[in-house]
């Protein structure tokens, strides 16, 4: 079981707790994370990734094993702490202001 950890204005959105476990089959990488959680939680398709092009939306980042995996490619693996459960993967949002 993979653990993830969402952003608070997502947890609203999906109508859970700021931590979730999701099953996944295969290897397991960034793009094998947000399908299930996107299939799991329907209701946050769009809101993670865009729609069309699969995107990471602007203002979230993803952190796995205290790194910053925001920029690696999405089929790339995971840490093996957070592909065994042992840390999660975590879903930021990102501030900006000025």
């Amino acid at each position: 079981m993979i653990r993830v950890k969402l952003p608070h204005h997502l947890q609203n959105i999906a109508g859970v707790g700021s931590e979730m476990l999701l099953d996944i089959e295969g290897p397991v990488t960034q793009q094998a994370i947000l399908d299930a959680l996107e299939s799991q939680y329907p209701v946050l398709r769009g809101t993670i990734r865009d729609h069309a092009t699969q995107q990471r939306r602007p203002y979230l980042r993803f952190f796995a094993s205290g790194e910053d995996v925001s920029h690696e490619a999405p089929d790339a693996p995971v840490p093996d702490a957070v592909a065994t459960g042992a840390e999660p993967f975590r879903i930021v949002g990102a501030i900006a202001g000025g």
